[in-house]
């Protein structure tokens, strides 16, 4: 606030030179960013434009998304599949980008596979931009008060909170009612404090984000937001979801990380511009590795998880964000997934049954990719297993962030042809093809031991 108008054009100007390149909208940003910290200064005195972007350029800095790594992909169709030759669709990948401080975030790519099996993927624009927090997304008060109860969150105080909300509120009247509610009662303030910090928590880990609608795919990211998820988000389960009145939504789950606690979320889009992110509830909700199938069996949704971190369970709920029991599905079988056997990806129909891929860990913590089919009415109950793996790390993939690892969140059918985007050792990304028969015929023939 104290340079001559000169000195803050001189800077701005050099700021605007090295960096103008390097970003899209870059002005309009540096303006938000400097609205984000206005309420610091210590007058209301008018400023000029370069004033204000100059201090938006000292509170903005760069990330490099991908860094370290980009992995662990997640392969869905594309709600848009016009203008493609026939025999043609066109699909988004997800994928976990590693970047400074090895924070995870979640990244796009999009591309195609032709009528022959041939996969492009589009070159990214190498710009990205951190998405919009949605200041007036709306909190439901039954299931946010439902979420407080299975967290233990329960306290004369929570009652006092929500008795003053709506029926539906913003995280800004959550925010003026647990401060006023506090002012009204000084003396138990001390003993509240916990309570409405755990308000707030559960407040902020149940956000909405938005990205600019003429951006492209690649310049999309879901990034840490909530306390939660500061120290990352991890491997997207994604999953093109119908609803049983043939409306299709996008679902997908991934793990929250503080650095302590790992957190399995929820996150929602129709169109992968607003993503609503929400936490998962109930007392079966724990650990990783949590898959949802792509439509409801029997009146009922359902998933797969991996509670104890090393079998593979099935749960059915009637409601998408709780989750009360949990069955066993599969047990570390064979040598290669003696230590732990989980999923890679939701599961995927065909007329044999739900075709699982399969991640076992074994001697020397190697990951293999094996497949498994479910009874298409009864998910609990195996009917074929591969007593081999599918895909294993080749010489050429063995060397990486994480070594001896292959790995995927979610794999396709494309015209009789198995689609499996696949990371290589923690570090990047590749494809896998095989023949939809062939992969059936050994698991029909093959006992689900």
């Amino acid at each position: 606030m104290e340079l001559p108008e000169p000195e803050v054009e001189r800077l701005l100007h050099d700021v605007l030179s090295e960096f103008h390149g390097r970003h899209q909208r870059l002005l309009p940003f540096l303006l938000e960013r400097f609205a984000a910290v206005r309420h610091h200064l210590l007058t209301d005195k008018p400023l000029s434009e370069s004033r204000r972007l100059l201090i938006g350029s000292y509170f903005t800095q760069e990330y490099a998304l991908e860094s370290a790594a980009l992995f662990n992909p997640s392969l869905v169709w594309h709600p848009d599949q016009s203008g493609l030759p026939p025999g043609a669709r066109r699909f988004i990948l997800s994928l976990r980008a590693v970047g400074e401080g090895h924070i995870s975030s979640v990244g796009f790519r999009c591309g195609t596979i032709d009528a022959g099996g041939v996969i492009a993927l589009a070159r990214p624009t190498g710009f990205v931009t951190a998405p919009h927090v949605v200041a007036t997304s709306l909190y439901d008060k039954m299931l946010f008060q439902r979420k407080l109860a299975e967290l233990g969150v329960c306290d004369p105080f929570v009652d006092l909170v929500l008795d003053a909300m709506t029926s539906h509120f913003t995280l800004g009247d959550l925010e003026a009612t647990l401060a006023k509610t506090g002012r009204q009662h000084r003396g138990r303030r001390r003993e509240w404090e916990s309570v409405a910090a755990a308000i707030l928590a559960l407040a902020r880990a149940n956000y909405e984000i938005e990205c600019g609608a003429d951006s492209d795919i690649s310049e999309r990211v879901i990034f840490p937001y909530s306390p939660a998820e500061t120290n990352g988000i991890e491997d997207a389960r994604f999953v093109r979801f119908v609803e049983d009145d043939g409306s299709v939504h996008y679902f997908a789950t991934y793990t929250a990380f503080d650095g302590a606690v790992t957190l399995p979320q929820f996150v929602e889009t129709d169109d992968f511009v607003h993503f609503r992110i929400g936490t998962l509830n109930g007392p079966e909700i724990a650990n990783k590795g949590m898959a949802l199938f792509p439509r409801r069996i029997r009146g009922c949704y359902w998933m797969l998880s991996r509670q104890d971190g090393e079998n593979i369970y099935a749960m059915q709920s009637d409601m998408l964000h709780f989750w009360y029991a949990k069955q066993p599905v599969l047990r570390p079988t064979q040598p290669w997934e003696f230590v732990q056997v989980g999923n890679c990806g939701s599961p995927l129909e065909t007329p044999a049954g739900w075709l699982v891929l399969t991640h076992g860990v074994g001697p020397m913590r190697k990951y293999s990719i094996g497949a498994v089919l479910l009874d298409l009415d009864d998910p609990t109950r195996a009917v074929g297993r591969l007593h081999l793996p599918l895909l294993a790390a080749d010489e050429n993939e063995r060397v990486g962030y994480v070594p001896n690892v292959v790995y995927s969140c979610g794999a396709a059918i494309h015209d009789g042809l198995l689609v499996i985007p696949y990371s290589m050792s923690d570090y990047a990304t590749s494809f896998a093809t095989v023949r939809l028969d062939d992969v059936l015929d050994a698991l029909t023939t093959a006992p689900p031991a």
